[in-house]
């Protein structure tokens, strides 16, 4: 059973949904992110998918190398 969290229950607000983009956009994890909103895991996965937000990590190559 997921773990109750502070906006558990409660509607997404429009400020809620520009946090989750920005976040996303951010790269940052979807748990991370969940933390921040006060949402769980579960429920960051299903409003970005009604939003069509991508939680996909953007390509970035590793260690700082740069492809020419």
């Amino acid at each position: 059973m997921a773990k109750s969290t502070r906006n558990t229950g409660k509607p997404w607000t429009p400020a809620d949904v520009k946090q989750l983009k920005d976040l996303a956009k951010g790269n940052t994890p979807t748990r991370v992110a969940g933390l921040k909103l006060g949402r769980t895991e579960a429920a960051v996965y299903k409003k970005a998918s009604e939003e069509g937000i991508s939680l996909a990590p953007t390509n970035q190559s590793p260690y700082g190398t740069k492809k020419k």
